[in-house]
């Protein structure tokens, strides 16, 4: 049995496309050891399912938890690890575990896979950073020709790394495991339930989300995730008078996620024009919600629409404001409340067969079932195990 190293620079806690790409190379015939940081004092197991993981982990304690000590001492120690590990084939995810990968494969003359889940050098934190950005797309131009076979989540992404650096990608979809069966009927609730799932981050939309309910009193809203703004939303949430109808669930397990899913009158997956990052982005969320049979109002960006046109399981509006203390905040909130009355009358109305052709179409192939086909071809092809 040949081993394969991968590495992330996240706890691996809840990092889901990362534990179904170690599951599918172990089904594949791989030893799998998935290397990532320490920085919560629960295992790995709780988060990421319940069965026994078919791969060993692994989770640096590291002296720094962030800026470019933290990059600086993660690399250095994922260097000496792949160095000195038995491993036939290593595989990093994202730009930030590239460069140890890179040197680590070079020297021991072993086969590098990258992933690349995002543009890690157009990620909004990075927006108004040119040196550091400038620091990351040299590490991708010095290692990118280096690797062996490349993914990434969606065909916009993999556009932009050809017209970059001419590296051919394979696009691997982030989208969930197969669920259990799409509900076939949809009870209306009362208040209708908002959901929102996924990182409190910037850019987001939690904050313009807290802010329209004034507008629609008839709605409650529900944030299911953890991220770097939680704690300013909850406080932000906290201090308006019709903060009581919106409920903060924290990091929400995968199981318990989906069943609190299929609850929801309508999922929303609002984003700000933040670079190409966030406009070439495919939020694994728009798979969840389409999973779980529920109706999602998106940001109009290329890869979201290509999705939701092609199975009509949600319907578009316009990016988060750049500036949400402008003087076209409160326009942009009506026309907001008023996208949101129209999605939950149009699902409200379409008939319900027709509600579950659209949902089924979509979970025949938005799950990871397919998208790990074309995963293990593309590795077969480059790796031999």
């Amino acid at each position: 049995m040949k081993r394969i190293i991968v590495a992330v620079t996240n706890d691996l806690v809840t990092d889901q496309r990362v534990n179904r790409t170690c599951r599918a190379l172990a089904e594949e015939g791989w030893a799998v050891t998935l290397v990532g940081r320490r920085s919560t004092p629960s295992g790995t197991h709780a988060a990421i399912g319940n069965d026994a993981l078919p791969y060993a982990t692994c989770r640096l304690r590291l002296l720094f938890r962030r800026s470019a000590f933290f990059y600086a001492e993660y690399n250095l120690r994922l260097f000496l690890l792949l160095l000195f590990n038995r491993a036939d084939c290593f595989y990093a995810n994202d730009t930030d575990t590239l460069l140890a990968s890179t040197l680590a494969a070079r020297l021991r003359r072993k086969p590098l896979l990258f992933d690349a889940h995002e543009l890690f050098p157009d990620v909004p934190e990075l927006q108004g950073r040119p040196r550091v950005q400038a620091v990351w797309r040299w590490v991708e131009r010095r290692c990118l020709p280096h690797v062996s076979g490349a993914f990434t989540v969606c065909q916009s992404v993999a556009d932009e790394y050809r017209s970059r650096y001419g590296i051919e990608m394979t696009v691997v979809r982030n989208v969930p495991d197969t669920p259990p069966a799409i509900k076939t009927s949809h009870e209306v609730s009362c208040p209708r339930t908002l959901l929102y799932q996924g990182a409190v981050n910037i850019g987001r939309g939690v904050k313009e989300l807290i802010d329209v309910m004034q507008l629609l009193p008839d709605c409650r809203l529900v944030v299911a995730g953890d991220g770097d703004c939680l704690a300013d939303e909850r406080k932000h949430a906290a201090n308006v008078t019709w903060g009581d109808r919106v409920q903060f669930l924290g990091r929400v397990e995968p199981d318990r996620l989906h069943a609190l899913t299929t609850q929801a009158d309508l999922g929303l997956c609002l984003l700000q024009d933040l670079g190409l990052n966030y406009r070439y982005s495919l939020p694994n969320r728009i798979a969840d919600f389409a999973n779980a049979g529920v109706p999602i109002l998106a940001t109009d960006f290329p890869e979201i629409r290509r999705v939701l046109e092609r199975y009509g399981t949600g319907t578009l509006t316009g990016p988060l404001p750049n500036d949400p203390r402008g003087d076209n905040y409160s326009q942009y909130l009506e026309s907001l409340a008023r996208d949101i009355r129209q999605a939950l009358q149009y699902w409200d109305t379409l008939p319900a067969d027709e509600r579950t052709r659209r949902f089924a179409k979509a979970g025949e192939e938005l799950n990871w079932q397919h998208e790990k086909q074309i995963l293990l071809a593309a590795l077969r092809a480059t790796v031999k195990p």
